[in-house]
């Protein structure tokens, strides 16, 4: 069986793209295994969103904490959803970002964004997301925990009745309990 492919049960979740699940996966990658998708780290059924956040954190984390990400892996498949929640997922991305760096100063992107009057839907789901990781910069410990929880937030927007989004506070797009970021 020495030819046949890793499965989800025996991938090691590593940095970067891969043309193969021989060569490790990423968070994106396996979710797209366990979706039942093509092999890629951008899977159809996973929000852009999170799927942005997830990928940026999965090449910046550590090798320990990144295994931290397979349970994070099923949690997204299924999560793609409206243009509606994928703005407001947008939007706490770049909440969220901002919270975090607030004791740091701001990074080019902020700047330049300032300068030019980029609001922060302009921003695609990439650049949200590499903003919202950017900001923890060398933080340990309860960064991983937040940006965790932060995933978890995100995966509620589009669960539920009506529109399918949870309550917010509209002036900040946080949610309704607060989130710690140290």
């Amino acid at each position: 069986m020495k030819n046949s492919l890793p499965s989800h049960q025996t991938v090691k979740l590593t940095r970067g793209k891969h043309s193969s699940p021989r060569e490790g996966v990423c968070v994106m990658e396996l979710a797209s295994m366990l979706a039942g998708e093509r092999f890629t780290d951008r899977p159809r059924c996973v929000s852009p969103v999170i799927g942005a956040l997830l990928r940026t954190y999965n090449d910046l984390v550590d090798d320990r904490p990144r295994q931290d990400l397979y349970q994070v892996a099923a949690a997204v498949v299924g999560t793609r959803a409206s243009a509606e929640v994928e703005r407001l997922r947008l939007k706490r991305v770049i909440q969220w970002g901002k919270a975090t760096r607030r004791a740091r100063r701001l990074s080019w992107l902020a700047r330049v964004a300032g300068r030019l009057g980029i609001r922060d839907t302009d921003l695609n789901p990439d650049e949200a997301a590499a903003f919202a990781v950017r900001a923890i910069g060398r933080k340990t410990g309860r960064a991983h925990a937040d940006l965790l929880a932060l995933v978890d937030d995100l995966i509620s927007y589009g669960q539920g009745t009506g529109a399918g989004t949870r309550r917010t506070d509209e002036r900040t797009m946080a949610p309704t309990r607060p989130l710690e970021i140290r």
